[in-house]
């Protein structure tokens, strides 16, 4: 035996840092992750809107040859959808269960009671010693988008029995592996192409015109709202954000989740702002429902005081709003009736007084009573409507004729805005020398300059009695000449008016 000779001085052992090992460990477990030229490597993700590890709603959305597939949670959808709500509840389950399972009543109850255990093992998933992976657990509903057999029924979902070989073990679907990209071509190419196009017409086809496209939008959006995420819709131009509003609110409606839905299409609308409110004064009658549904109060409000101050023009759009959103346009308008009567009343009897505080009449003040008279006269004429026309037909056949067709609605908002303005906005200087030049023997420059005075008077207490009318509660900045609008904008909603509280 060779004995090696030992040293008296101590042996150290060179080590590495640990921040160079475990650097080049860490570089090793990603290189090892990594895929190779023509593979592919794929990882479920668990967000919105595939959570393969803790979904456990599957939604097949199928429209126009395209395919949208969701994985959600069961607990965001009930608390947002009242459809989603029952069709996931227990009850329905247990329903769906009998009249689906071939098996008996006792597998039933079996099959039921493992959906149960399944939910106390979710809430284990991910959790540190739990040896429960997210791909074993077991898909509870699926949902697909169902067409109907008629071409214009609207599509719904309708719940399938779960696919477990979809969503459970290692069945579950990949998607296409990443291809490389391909050499970019030359610029030559685009130059031909441009060319091309410049010498031939080639149509654009629009995606946002097909409503395939538009349903699969929709349901997007609204998926992307129960998740709190903003909904993907126009904010440039207002008219094709209404379309889009409109129809997600109409989806909402028919799943139950107005109360989620609405208040982000009140918030993107409202981002238009004076857009907004010039759409709205020209369609009140669709803006009314479109608040109604989302449960807007500006945008309900400002719709209402349009409908009401052109009513009954626009009535027959609004006959699919519920009974409660009419009565409240009809009391609406009853109290602007009620308020014009008395402001037509104040009107009829304005009057002028004489130096000594007597009222004018024909023998104390002549020129002043022919002043009032002329103003009353002019408002009978147009507050009054014109008479139904005189039929031209010999007075035997008046019974086998038909009924006299009606005299349109005289609107008064255009008069009683003349006599807010007041000033020459009507009973001009020209109008009034016409009517002095009546009688030519009480024309002269001091009787017209006298009269056109008292006139003014007049106006001024017009002008103060039709304040009440004058008011104006829309957001619209109507101006001094109220915005070229024929009617009135004086209604005001209250708190306790709005038929949704």
């Amino acid at each position: 035996m060779v004995s090696q000779p030992q040293s008296s001085e101590r042996t150290l052992t060179i080590r590495r840092p640990p921040s160079a090992s475990s650097r080049s460990t860490t570089t090793r477990r990603h290189r090892n992750n990594r895929s190779h030229h023509g593979g592919s490597s794929y990882a479920p993700q668990n967000e919105f809107p595939n959570f393969a590890h803790t979904g456990d709603v599957e939604i097949l959305i199928s429209a126009d040859s395209q395919e949208r597939r969701y994985m959600l949670h069961r607990l965001i959808l009930a608390q947002s959808s009242g459809f989603f709500e029952a069709g996931t509840s227990e009850e329905w389950s247990r329903a769906q269960a009998q009249t689906q399972s071939p098996t008996g009543p006792f597998e039933q109850e079996r099959g039921l009671t493992r959906i149960g255990e399944d939910e106390e093992t979710a809430s284990t998933i991910g959790s540190p010693g739990s040896s429960i992976t997210p791909s074993k657990r077991s898909l509870r509903w699926r949902y697909e988008l169902d067409w109907g057999t008629q071409t214009d029924e609207m599509p719904v979902l309708v719940q399938k029995p779960p696919s477990t070989s979809l969503f459970g073990g290692d069945s579950t679907p990949r998607p296409p592996p990443i291809r490389n990209k391909p050499s970019a071509p030359s610029h030559g190419f685009f130059r031909s192409i441009s060319a091309m196009q410049s010498a031939i017409h080639i149509p654009q086809t629009s995606t946002q015109s097909n409503p395939d496209n538009e349903i699969i939008r929709d349901y997007d959006n609204l998926f992307r709202i129960f998740y709190n995420f903003n909904p993907s819709l126009d904010p440039i131009n207002i008219a094709e954000a209404y379309v889009q509003c409109k129809s997600l609110l109409a989806l909402a409606d028919m799943y139950d989740a107005l109360e989620v839905v609405g208040p982000r299409i009140d918030h993107h609308l409202l981002q238009f702002q004076s857009r907004l409110w010039k759409q709205i004064a020209k369609y009140p009658p669709s803006y009314l429902k479109l608040g109604y549904l989302a449960r807007s109060k500006v945008i309900f409000a400002e719709a209402l005081v349009h409908v009401v101050g052109q009513w009954p023009a626009g009535s027959s759009q609004l006959r699919s709003l519920p009974d409660s959103v009419l009565e409240l346009i009809e009391d609406k308008v009853d109290e602007l009736q009620d308020l014009k009567a008395k402001t037509e009343g104040r009107l009829f009897r304005l009057t002028l007084n004489t130096a000594r505080g007597d009222r004018v009449t024909p023998t104390n003040a002549y020129l002043e009573w022919t002043a009032i008279s002329l103003f009353r006269q002019w408002l009978a004429e147009n507050t009054t409507p014109p008479p139904p026309p005189i039929p031209k037909i010999p007075t035997t056949d008046i019974r086998r004729s038909a009924p006299l067709p009606q005299p349109p609605l005289l609107n008064t908002g255009k008069i009683y805005r003349l006599l807010g303005a007041g000033g020459s906005s009507y009973l001009g200087h020209d109008e009034l020398k016409r009517f002095m030049k009546i009688q030519p023997d009480n024309y002269t420059r001091d009787s017209l300059r006298k009269f056109e005075k008292r006139m003014d008077e007049i106006k001024n207490l017009a002008k103060e009695a039709v304040k009440p009318l004058m008011r104006n509660y829309l957001e619209l900045d109507l101006g001094r000449d109220g915005g070229g609008l024929g009617y009135l904008t004086c209604t005001r909603i209250e708190e306790a008016d709005y038929p949704w509280d």
